[in-house]
């Protein structure tokens, strides 16, 4: 049988340990309020303006934002991913490229492109597999209302942009990059029989001219796709 003090115990304690269940929830709520507004300000004032470059958290910044460090983890991923994309993947082959100003000189960059151009293909492949996986993550976020309306902003400007354009641009490059190496290639077979006159060629016979014709009709056809790779490069850098 509990005795008067137990009882009278019970009526102080149990009110007191509400209570403080209650503050520590409320103490929680506070909390992620607080990391959602800073996460939310630093995506409108530093990642939005940071282009598809997104600067890396600070350990204060880590603090600050709580477990939306896993929301940003998403966009910084796929865009370190993209930023390797372009630099080790589409600068060096427009390197290549816009170093060819005359025939001659597909012959003495046509070893030097065809590696850069080697791996185009991987890394197009690797880009779609960062995409995929970033969207399923974003996919199985749980964001407030007014959070989930500026992260979809710089989602779209930083992984589905970037991503979609990139998939298109990546097989033009390819093939203009081939179609220099398969003409470099070419001048190279030809030996003596044929004559570099400053940015002019010519061969002694009509099939020659015919070949190395349809391969500068295929040059053409892709040419546009290297301003599109400046520019995108020159974008990333902005």
């Amino acid at each position: 049988m509990a005795t008067e003090p137990s009882r009278l115990w019970r009526r102080v304690l149990m009110p007191l340990i509400a209570f403080g269940l209650l503050f520590q929830l409320s103490a929680c709520g506070d909390n992620d309020a607080e990391q959602r507004k800073a996460f939310t300000d630093f995506l409108q004032n530093t990642a939005m303006r940071s282009g598809e470059n997104l600067p890396s958290l600070s350990e204060d910044q880590k603090q600050k934002f709580g477990h939306y460090v896993s929301d940003y983890a998403i966009l910084y991923g796929f865009s370190q991913q993209f930023n390797h994309v372009v630099e080790s993947g589409i600068k060096p082959v427009t390197d290549e490229l816009s170093a060819i100003h005359s025939a001659q000189d597909y012959l003495t960059h046509r070893d030097t492109l065809r590696q850069a151009s080697e791996g185009l293909s991987v890394l197009a492949q690797q880009l779609q597999t960062a995409h995929s996986q970033a969207d399923s993550s974003k996919a199985g976020l749980k964001q407030p209302e007014e959070l989930k309306t500026v992260y979809d902003n710089i989602y779209n400007q930083v992984v589905t942009q970037p991503a979609n354009a990139t998939a298109v641009l990546l097989p033009g490059l390819q093939a203009l990059s081939q179609s220099a190496v398969q003409t470099g290639d070419f001048l190279q077979q030809q030996g003596t029989r044929v004559t570099f006159n400053g940015a002019a060629v010519q061969f002694p016979t009509q099939d020659q001219v015919t070949q190395y014709n349809n391969l500068m009709n295929s040059l053409r056809d892709n040419a546009a796709v290297l301003s599109q790779a400046q520019r995108a490069i020159q974008d990333k850098s902005q």
